[in-house]
């Protein structure tokens, strides 16, 4: 006999006035401007660096067709201010190189050693070509850079 699902249970959304709502809520053509969401932000390069916490909420679709309701879903939307936002931060020479070095364990055959631009599967342990005989679709594979020639003059 097979066992019984458990049953979900449901999010509950619970009702709050929008009159009592902590936060200031815009429905999405009414933002004003200088108030963007942490998606926009990223667009922009840059970070929410000095927003101590959001200062008002984009409300989802469905909440929009209830203007007397405060927007309690999930999918709420958080508003920033543009003004405080900094920078994104540029990841060092050292901090490329070794999330390069990461990736290409990752993309690396453990057995003809080519490097592609996929990960390759850590269950087979190498490529498609190496564990099946699969032909690899040659612009998969990263070319290597040319070895180093020796220009000395003597």
């Amino acid at each position: 006999m097979p066992r019984r699902r458990k049953k979900r249970r449901r999010l509950e959304v619970t009702r709050v006035p929008r009159e009592k709502a902590t936060l200031s809520e815009y429905d999405r053509s009414t933002v004003p401007a200088g108030l963007v969401t942490r998606r926009q932000l990223r667009d922009m390069q840059l970070s929410p660096g000095g927003n101590e916490g959001p200062v008002a909420i984009l409300r989802c679709k469905l909440c929009a067709t209830r203007p007397q309701w405060s927007c309690r879903h999930p999918t709420r939307g958080y508003l920033l201010r543009v003004d405080l936002a900094v920078p994104k931060r540029v990841p060092t020479l050292a901090q490329e190189w070794a999330l390069d070095q990461a990736m290409a364990a990752r993309q690396t055959c453990g057995q003809c050693r080519r490097r592609f631009y996929i990960c390759l599967s850590k269950k087979l342990g190498c490529c498609l070509e190496c564990f099946d005989g699969t032909p690899a679709d040659p612009s998969s594979l990263m070319t290597l850079p040319a070895p180093a020639v020796h220009r000395l003059a003597a």
